[in-house]
C-alpha cells in the first residue's frame, strides 16, 4: 500500500450516477463545506432543492460510517472535511424539432463524495 492511502483521514461515503446536474448541486454543497456535522444536516434538511436531499443522504451515510468504525466518536465531534461534486457520464437523448430536425438533449449525472472527520480541538 502506498503512502497516499495512509495519509487520507476521515470517513467517506460516495453516491454515483445521480440524475442531477452538477451545476445545480454545487451551490448547495458550498453552504455546508467545513461545517460541523450536526449544523450541516440541519441546513440540508431545511433546503427545498433536490441536491440538498441527495447530499444529505450521502452525508448521513458518511456520519454513520464514522460512528460505526470508531465507537468513541459522537456526532458533535464530526466536521464535513470534504464535499466533492463531480461530473458523471451524460445520457444523450434526441429532442425532435420542426421540419424533421433534431437536437441532442444531454442529461447530466453527478457523483457526490462526502468525507467527515473528527474536529480538531484547539485549547489549553
Amino acid at each position: 500500500m502506498d503512502n497516499s492511502m495512509e495519509e487520507r483521514k476521515g470517513y467517506r461515503a460516495i453516491a454515483k450516477y445521480l440524475m442531477v446536474s452538477p451545476s445545480k448541486v454545487r451551490p448547495v454543497a458550498d453552504l455546508v463545506r467545513r461545517k460541523p456535522y450536526i449544523e450541516a444536516v440541519a441546513i440540508l434538511e431545511a433546503m427545498p432543492q433536490k441536491g440538498a436531499r441527495l447530499i444529505l443522504k450521502v452525508l448521513q451515510s458518511a456520519g454513520a460510517n464514522a460512528l460505526n468504525m470508531k465507537r468513541t466518536l459522537d456526532e458533535d465531534q464530526l466536521v464535513v472535511s470534504e464535499l466533492l461534486i463531480d461530473e458523471g457520464p451524460r445520457l444523450k437523448r434526441v429532442w425532435p424539432r420542426s421540419h424533421g430536425r433534431r437536437d441532442i438533449l444531454l442529461k447530466r449525472m453527478s457523483h457526490i463524495t462526502v468525507v467527515v472527520d473528527e474536529a480538531v480541538k484547539v485549547g489549553k
